[in-house]
């Protein structure tokens, strides 16, 4: 969804393809380099680029009381756990309707192989957040469907993204949780352009049955979830992989 700029193949209509922008994340032209900024500062971009000096609400409510000591894990939905389209598809996991300028279009939703397994796991060793580029009219019941166990603590959408040089970005110092303890898993790199070492990348899935990265990632995330301080376990897992 968004290295090709939405979840499902752009129509040659302009008029499908302004639905697409309207409705899921996308990348508006190019990915950008990384603004050179502490990993710790309180960030806010406004739509001309420039940055605020206001702080902004902490974007999650405090952490219960179950969850206090594990790591925050902000997960994204679309090409990392799901492809959506607008073009019907036999095999759909789920079709969701979604009204769109006062007309009700069905959503096809695959969901990515072993997300089932994946998502249970991860919501038993951290908190978990849902934080996608798509509006919540879309993504708010994909995740009822999707998430059978709760994993999800709390889900953020397009709002609460920053909208810096043409892409949505979700800028974790807005979190109110210690960078430390936040890892996102994205499969877009322009997603997280302020905080690339707090990130896991998956690769984009659109259709791909026999694809295996999220059961691959499961013991990687068990290890994960009994570190104290994240950068240093990335760290070591870049420079021996």
């Amino acid at each position: 969804m968004k290295r090709r700029g939405s979840p499902v193949s752009p129509s040659k209509k302009p008029r499908s393809r302004g639905l697409l922008h309207s409705l899921f994340c996308c990348l508006c032209h190019k990915e950008s380099e990384p603004p050179r900024l502490k990993n710790n500062a309180p960030l806010l971009v406004e739509e001309n680029g420039t940055l605020s000096k206001v702080p902004a609400k902490p974007l999650l409510p405090r952490m219960k009381s179950n969850d206090a000591g594990k790591i925050c894990v902000v997960i994204d939905l679309d090409e990392t756990l799901v492809h959506s389209s607008f073009k019907p598809v036999n095999n759909a996991d789920f079709i969701i309707p979604v009204e769109i300028d006062g007309t009700v279009h069905q959503v096809y939703v695959l969901k990515r192989p072993h997300v089932d397994e994946f998502l249970k796991r991860m919501g038993e060793l951290f908190e978990c957040v849902l934080f996608t580029a798509s509006l919540s009219k879309y993504a708010d019941p994909v995740s009822d469907l999707l998430d059978k166990w709760g994993a999800f603590r709390s889900r953020l959408f397009r709002e609460s993204c920053v909208f810096h040089k043409g892409n949505y970005v979700k800028d974790l110092s807005r979190l109110g949780r210690d960078l430390n303890k936040v890892i996102i898993i994205d499969n877009s790199p322009a997603s997280y352009i302020f905080h690339p070492d707090n990130a896991v990348p998956v690769a984009s899935w659109f259709d791909d049955m026999s694809d295996t990265e999220l059961l691959d990632l499961i013991p990687f995330f068990e290890r994960l979830s009994k570190v104290d301080n994240i950068y240093d376990f990335l760290t070591q897992q870049r420079t021996s992989s």
